[in-house]
């Protein structure tokens, strides 16, 4: 019996008006680094820039509250793996093009892509530890 190929339309709406039932293709760099990255290792001021991006309903920077896993930044290519707190986060749209914006402030990057991942998975462990032990108690 052949095997049924089933075709899932595409997300892009440029790549879905050409051909609406094109499978689109992901791929993601792996990092060498721990993911999140830890704290020290963070050395590059692009962290402290994207930390300028406040998470609206915790009030903190997105790399103190850990959604930022990893930023690479190659030939004016930046990628950045993240996470959001819940997949139903209602500021998800608005963080990404905020995170967006503040690298391409960066004359030296020409294109931003971000990766949203749910592994690992974010938690009140990634929130910067200086930060949690305030708001917290632990």
């Amino acid at each position: 019996m052949p095997k049924k190929i089933i075709k899932k339309p595409a997300k892009n709406k440029k790549i879905a008006q050409k051909n609406p039932t094109k499978i689109q293709k992901k791929t993601v760099t792996k990092s060498t680094r721990p993911l999140p990255v830890p704290k020290e290792l963070r050395v590059e001021p692009y962290w402290q820039e994207l930390n300028k991006v406040i998470d609206p309903e915790i009030n903190l920077g997105v790399v103190d509250l850990g959604l930022i896993y990893d930023i690479q930044l190659k030939n004016g290519k930046c990628a950045i793996t993240m996470s959001l707190t819940t997949p139903a986060c209602p500021y998800g749209p608005t963080l990404l093009k905020n995170i967006e914006d503040r690298m391409r402030l960066y004359k030296d990057v020409k294109s931003v892509k971000i990766n949203i991942v749910w592994d690992p998975v974010w938690n009140q462990d990634f929130i910067d530890q200086d930060i949690r032990d305030l708001m917290l108690g632990f």
